[in-house]
């Protein structure tokens, strides 16, 4: 990223440009709102993962109202590989957030050159997040991602050291920000200000933060040692459970039991349906012994509307075509094998 500069005023200056983060979330609104105010010409880019609770359609909503070009990167099995292993070690819970900002200001700055951008905007607060917005940790992930001094921060800019679009007379730091903390009131105070009325409410947007997803997760990662997609996929849906080394996967309702017949016949993963009585399907991942293979029957028919006292025929279908009579399993059985 370069800055194009000439003394010659006879010479059409280039008006700077900026890649900004969006993420959909108020800050980064407000962080591009700030700079076009100063007539900085804004794209940005949208890094979405497996694990997004992402509102999309605030996304769509704003760069629509805001005229800008939006550029859209998926972060993948690159990104699965450094959940199952990161450098920087893990937040809270499973997140993490230090290694996915390296990774998505690399990716950034690829997209910053081919696009002639002088610098980056993010909407990151001083001490919002306390594991990857501390100064410490900006300081990190900038020097890593091979961006030191590229990064401007208007909403706490004045609180940071001056980044080079600042030095270079881009950007006027004396109309940036100092706002730090996690209290939300000084952005919203900003958004009513700048006249942004529609902005999705604070919350969590990566799974990777939440407890039971994250513990479910981690069981995984005990396990197997690797992430793919498909493992984020039914790590998402169903009940899961642990028998030895299989995992055992049950339909909570009829949206799960359509995905888990999809993962089921896209990956060729075996599964289990009870005989006439509505239930869940089952899909059962790992060995295919005989003794796994009735635990999965018998917990098929616990989630299902079938007597739980009497045998129920359940069909499995996965290298031979079978079907077994059993009981459901107790519920003192079951629950040490919950994850």
């Amino acid at each position: 990223m370069t800055t194009t500069t000439c003394n010659d005023s006879r010479v059409k200056v280039r008006k700077p440009k900026a890649l900004a983060l969006l993420s959909g979330g108020l800050d980064s609104m407000l962080a591009i709102k700030l700079i076009m105010k100063q007539g900085v010409e804004v794209e940005a880019v949208n890094f979405t993962t497996p694990f997004c609770l992402c509102d999309k359609c605030s996304v769509n909503r704003f760069i629509k109202d805001m005229g800008i070009k939006i550029h859209r990167i998926f972060l993948g099995q690159e990104f699965l590989d450094i959940v199952a292993n990161p450098p920087h070690g893990y937040g809270s819970q499973m997140n993490p957030c230090i290694d996915c900002r390296i990774l998505m200001f690399r990716k950034a700055r690829e997209l910053a050159e081919k696009i002639g951008a002088d610098f980056l905007v993010t909407g990151e607060v001083l001490d919002e997040r306390p594991f990857s917005q501390r100064r410490r940790a900006m300081e990190i992930i900038e020097r890593e991602a091979g961006l030191k001094g590229k990064i401007l921060r208007p909403l706490s800019a004045r609180l940071l050291p001056e980044s080079e679009p600042e030095r270079e007379g881009l950007v006027d730091r004396n109309q940036l920000l100092a706002i730090r903390g996690r209290r939300r009131l000084p952005q919203m105070e900003l958004a009513k200000n700048l006249n942004l009325c529609e902005y999705p409410n604070p919350s969590g947007g990566c799974l990777l933060t939440d407890p039971n997803f994250a513990r479910r997760l981690k069981e995984h990662l005990d396990h197997e040692k690797r992430l793919t997609l498909r493992d984020v996929m039914l790590l998402r849906i169903g009940r899961h459970f642990r028998v030895g080394s299989a995992k055992i996967i049950v339909g909570r309702n009829e949206d799960e039991n359509r995905r888990l017949m999809l993962l089921s016949t896209e990956h060729k993963i075996p599964y289990l349906e009870g005989i006439g009585y509505k239930g869940p399907i089952t899909l059962l991942i790992g060995d295919e012994k005989e003794e796994l293979l009735e635990k999965a029957a018998a917990i098929t028919v616990r989630y299902s509307d079938a007597p739980k006292d009497e045998p129920v025929k359940v069909k499995y279908s996965g290298g031979k075509e079978k079907v077994m009579e059993v009981k459901a399993i107790k519920d003192e059985d079951l629950k040490p094998l919950r994850v």
